[in-house]
């Protein structure tokens, strides 16, 4: 089913997400099921699962030449959507990157997805490479997020890279885009960050998640400039609560966030890393009701595959 389906369904009764990296090359799938199966009592209608990028590696070869070597160091979003939906029975939204792939990749990988019966997906650019200034596409592969979401948009009306023959090959992908209530850090200003999010909703983009935030001011006056400049699909609110002190600075530094005064003198005040937990926790939780009074159609959590405090959260508020 549709995010977006799943959403109407809900008749304005918020639901309850969350998303999953995956693991570690090396590890068994049993890991991923330990981080899904605390979550599950509170009907989760979709999971959603991250894709990582290549990266590289140099290689010294004993002329003293150096190789540059590509690798993943996480097993493919495609296979861990398809166990989960097996196991669990529920729907997956995978993430599209730009970097680390080629538009027949891309391609290829749409073709599988629709083939497993996959009905959503998340179009992102993806972050830099480790060691990379900026982002570098790859070679014959997108460049920014509109262009990806441009080449599902075009598999939803029949048109492949090599093969356009037409009605039966349509694919009925429900597409998200990604949505930065405190800006994206390349925007030059929330005026254009508004205007590339429309061009994207007009494209086809069915449904938006924001970054993370801790003010929810911020997504309330992300909401309204939305609907503002006519952008009137389901905007999701991304979350994810402070665990540890050094998040503090780390997910500001990482995320191009702001923290507010209030939550940053409460972490300062703790006097353990457990009170920190637990601060943030409640915290969070807080969040989560304020959002639930204003009406948001998912509360969406960025896990980072460690259920504990989500389950916390989650016990409180449904």
């Amino acid at each position: 089913m549709k995010i977006t389906e799943h959403i109407a369904n809900a008749k304005g009764k918020t639901l309850f997400s969350f998303e999953l990296i995956p693991p570690l090359k090396g590890h068994s799938i049993q890991g991923l099921y330990d981080a899904i199966d605390p979550l599950m009592e509170f009907k989760p209608p979709f999971i959603d699962v991250t894709s990582l990028r290549e990266d590289f590696i140099y290689k010294q070869h004993e002329s003293g030449l150096l190789e540059k070597l590509s690798y993943r160091k996480r097993p493919g979003t495609i296979a861990i959507c398809a166990a989960i939906m097996n196991k669990y029975k529920v729907d997956t939204v995978p993430h599209l990157l730009c970097g680390g792939f080629t538009k027949d990749e891309t391609e290829n990988g749409l073709i599988d997805l629709e083939f497993l019966g996959i009905e959503n997906v998340l179009v992102l650019r993806g972050d830099a490479r480790m060691g990379d200034a900026s982002f570098v596409p790859n070679p014959n592969g997108h460049s920014y997020a509109t262009d990806l979401l441009g080449q599902v948009v075009n598999m939803n009306n029949g048109i492949y890279l090599h093969d356009n023959s037409g009605e039966n090959l349509k694919t009925n992908f429900c597409i998200g885009v990604a949505g930065y209530p405190e800006k994206h850090f390349e925007a030059p200003n929330l005026k254009s960050d508004f205007k590339y999010l429309k061009q994207k909703v007009d494209m086809g983009a069915g449904f938006i998640v924001t970054q993370m935030f801790f003010d929810n001011q911020k997504y309330f006056d992300f909401v309204n400039n939305c609907r503002a400049n006519g952008i009137n699909v389901p905007i999701i609110p991304g979350l994810k609560p402070i665990t540890t002190s050094k998040q503090l600075v780390n997910l500001s530094k990482t995320f191009h966030i702001d923290m507010p005064d209030d939550l940053c003198d409460l972490i300062h005040d703790c006097k353990s890393e457990k009170d920190v937990k637990d601060a943030g926790i409640e915290w969070m939780i807080n969040q989560c009701k304020e959002l639930m009074a204003f009406g948001v159609p998912v509360l969406h959590f960025y896990t980072m595959s460690n259920a504990g405090p989500t389950r916390r959260i989650a016990e409180a508020i449904f």
